[in-house]
């Protein structure tokens, strides 16, 4: 996918649309070579990255760096990067700021979290003519108010509040929005109700595209694994594997060889 375009075709064609969430040049060149459609530069960087327990360490600043890495490694694939921690909380000209930040880095959209409090800035910055992705359903950014990572939407007011929030973010003109923990059958209603695409992460299968973190994919979560993580390969055992090889070569004089040696 190339433009915002893409996903509106891809929801009215009945596509599904594959995202992954990466923050580094090195996997990012792996994304570019596949047939993944977009790439999320998400603000689990704060917890993938750099090991904080949740997404509130993230900065603008942060952000920007793991955004503009991954556009160097990814330069053709549409490119969302994630609004921090209160950068969209602070009024227009700061949520502007921020915004500015990401777009300069090579983000093509950006996504925010939650929809109450921040109509304007929602406005805003689609006026501003940047495209927004919303996120609805658990918000890690407000971890400490959902009482830790939770599923939302089980009881019947949350899954009202939620399917409104999702008709609000559409009619403030947001062309997508992740939805995030929620049951499948509030995943499937809020899709079907839309006509802008849901991307799903523990959503269920009934939504527009899903969503995964590119680390966990690849099966480089640790000994928690959420239930809507699926690993395609078991990325921990073959980097153990290779370092294990690495050092027995070396303790064994096998690494390095004359082949992999330089010439006076």
């Amino acid at each position: 996918m190339k433009s915002v375009l893409e996903f509106a075709a891809a929801k009215a064609a009945g596509r599904k649309i594959s995202m992954i969430t990466c923050y580094d040049s090195s996997l990012a060149r792996v994304a570019e070579a596949s047939q993944v459609d977009s790439i999320l530069v998400g603000d689990s960087a704060a917890m993938v990255v750099h090991g904080y327990p949740d997404t509130l360490a993230a900065t603008v600043e942060m952000m920007a760096w793991h955004t503009a890495a991954v556009r160097r490694g990814a330069p053709t694939r549409f490119l969302i990067g994630d609004l921090p921690f209160l950068s969209f909380r602070k009024g227009v000209p700061a949520a502007l700021d921020a915004v500015a930040a990401l777009v300069r880095a090579g983000a093509q959209a950006v996504k925010l979290e939650g929809v109450a409090g921040h109509e304007d800035v929602i406005e805003a910055i689609v006026g501003s003519g940047v495209p927004v992705m919303g996120h609805l359903g658990l918000t890690p950014q407000s971890v400490n108010a959902l009482s830790g990572f939770r599923v939302q939407g089980r009881l019947d007011d949350d899954a009202a509040r939620i399917v409104e929030d999702a008709r609000r973010l559409e009619a403030l003109g947001c062309f997508s929005m992740v939805l995030e923990c929620v049951p499948s059958a509030l995943g499937a209603r809020i899709t079907r109700s839309l006509r802008i695409p849901t991307i799903g992460v523990g959503a269920g299968p009934d939504c527009d595209g899903q969503v995964l973190v590119l680390n966990d994919l690849l099966g480089f979560t640790g000994t928690h694994r959420p239930r809507f993580v699926r690993a395609y390969v078991d990325g921990n055992g073959i980097v153990r594997d290779a370092l294990d090889r690495f050092d027995a070569d070396v303790k064994q004089g096998r690494f390095p060889t004359a082949a992999e040696s330089y010439d006076a």
